[in-house]
């Protein structure tokens, strides 16, 4: 009997019994109990099997689900009974009972003819558990898109941030503004490489934004996996789609085009231009259509500030504002998009440069902020009072390269899959006067920046395995981390990987 607990993220606490469970089919049969119809769920657990290769079926395993909607406690919290009849789970909300399944899925997966008798009481150290996918340097399917989404669920990752503006590309329809999507969303130049379906051919039309039915239906599939959609919609800067399609929005009215290149570009939002406040609540009105959660991500990063210094209507703003230097203007144009967010019902969430600058705008108190560039700007967000979540590039972006070789891929950096393990959101190494500070770090992000990876099956390879070591880092306390431990049960989940379709690097980890 394979006593190894292969579950990731491994679980808060487990015990084992002296004996084991035996089955012949690999392969679940799923009953519900509870206080409150919960047979609504059914079809939400048996999927939850399905994510880690497992099968509902009338001969399967055992599994009995209790869910008593007791909404007193943490809602992702799950209990898990392995015993000499089965599988028994016990939640007290549909996010706890799914990631039961989950856990259930993955031991099944990885076991062969029986299950260890087994007692599991497990919940998040952290509730922001995400992930960031980039689909504007690289367009992606909304197959792939469902993949991540399943990838999330498998390994209990609750977040997906969806950057869906940029320099490279426009992706979402947005009423009265139509060239947005005709023109925002297409380069124009050969610089990605040829596909035999033409896909990224340059030379042929091929449609490359989402419409608003592939977003309504990617939203319910990731409801469906306890997942919680955050668009992104980019201001000030990273503009260069929307200013192709619209140039009358920049400081010089262009002509500007959708960017073929990587990095940051002078031409951004004519800040002094009323006109732009008004494109960005269509944009905003249309992001709270399509997608239900709470959060709108506003961007606020990488935005140079050389164009506002000579353009005459920005010039007339800063009067206006009573501003001293045209990066004092970002911040201006922060408050406006915060507050146009806050209008909405909805929470905003800006990068860590919205904190500079803010001399004669301060930071409004609700808007989050996501600390990228190290973990500085967490740091001093939490000290203002600010919610946060943790993204610092050197230890969170998987399109680094996963080890120090020419043959790489990857850019940037390298991030090994023990740097992403080893760091902790609100861990030792962040430095804080005050210990509740640490209360408003709300966990932390992954993230893909999709340049260079036009093809989604060497996004995959990218990604894992430190997609793995991100959402354990985000589940555990710092104190229950182990990488040793982790490299173990890594190679189990490199077979579940296999199986499910997923490519993943398989080089050293340190």
């Amino acid at each position: 009997m394979n006593s190894n607990l292969t579950i990731i993220p491994k679980p808060l606490y487990a015990e084992y019994g002296s004996k084991a469970f035996n089955f012949s089919d690999k392969s679940i049969s799923l009953s519900i109990a509870g206080e409150s119809s919960p047979e609504i769920y059914y079809n939400q657990l048996k999927t939850a099997f399905c994510i880690t290769g497992i099968n509902n079926t009338e001969r399967g395993i055992p599994v009995c689900i209790e869910i008593n909607e007791n909404t007193d406690i943490n809602k992702e919290a799950y209990s898990l009974t392995i015993t000499e009849e089965g599988i028994n789970i016990k939640a007290d909300d549909i996010s706890g009972a799914f990631y039961g399944c989950i856990s259930a899925g993955q031991l099944i997966n990885n076991s062969d003819g029986e299950l260890p008798l087994l007692t599991i009481k497990d919940k998040p150290h952290h509730n922001w558990r995400g992930f960031l996918l980039d689909t504007c340097r690289s367009f992606y399917s909304t197959a792939f898109i469902k993949k991540m989404l399943n990838a999330c669920a498998l390994y209990k990752l609750n977040i997906f941030h969806w950057h869906l503006t940029d320099d490279q590309g426009w992706r979402f329809e947005v009423p009265g503004y139509p060239r947005l999507t005709e023109v925002g969303s297409k380069r124009q130049d050969n610089t990605l490489p040829e596909a035999i379906d033409g896909f990224y051919d340059e030379g042929k039309e091929s449609r490359r934004w989402y419409t608003d039915e592939e977003i309504k239906d990617i939203a319910a599939y990731a409801e469906e996996r306890c997942i919680k959609i955050i668009p992104e919609v980019e201001f000030p800067g990273h503009s260069s789609a929307l200013l192709a399609a619209y140039p009358q929005y920049g400081c010089t009215g262009g002509p500007y085009q959708v960017e073929n290149r990587w990095g940051i570009f002078p031409d951004v939002l004519c800040l002094g231009n009323d006109d732009i406040f008004t494109i960005y609540e269509a944009a905003l009105k249309k992001i709270t259509q399509l997608f239900p959660g709470e959060y709108i991500h506003i961007g606020g990063d990488e935005c140079p500030h050389e164009r506002w210094e000579v353009c005459p209507k920005c010039q007339a703003r800063m009067k206006k504002e009573g501003l001293d230097s045209a990066a004092q203007l970002q911040a201006w144009g922060t408050t406006k998009i915060a507050s146009m967010v806050a209008a909405l019902g909805k929470t905003p969430i800006g990068w860590d440069e919205v904190l500079e600058n803010n001399k004669h705008n301060a930071l409004p108190e609700n808007v989050i902020v996501q600390s990228w560039r190290g973990t500085e700007g967490g740091i001093k967000a939490a000290s203002m009072n600010h919610k946060v979540i943790m993204s610092p590039c050197d230890r969170f972006y998987l399109n680094f390269k996963n080890k120090d070789s020419f043959e790489e891929p990857g850019r940037l950096g390298v991030t090994t899959t023990k740097k992403a393990y080893t760091f902790s959101p609100a861990g030792k190494e962040l430095k804080l006067d005050n210990p509740e500070q640490k209360k408003l770090i709300l966990g932390g992000e992954c993230a893909l920046w999709s340049e260079k990876l036009p093809h989604s099956r060497n996004a995959e390879y990218l990604l894992f395995p430190r997609f793995c070591a991100a959402a354990e880092t985000l589940w555990l306390p710092e104190e229950n981390k182990d990488f040793e431990d982790f490299k173990l049960r890594l190679e189990y989940h490199k077979k579940l990987l296999h199986s499910l379709d997923y490519r993943y690097y398989e080089g050293i980890l340190e």
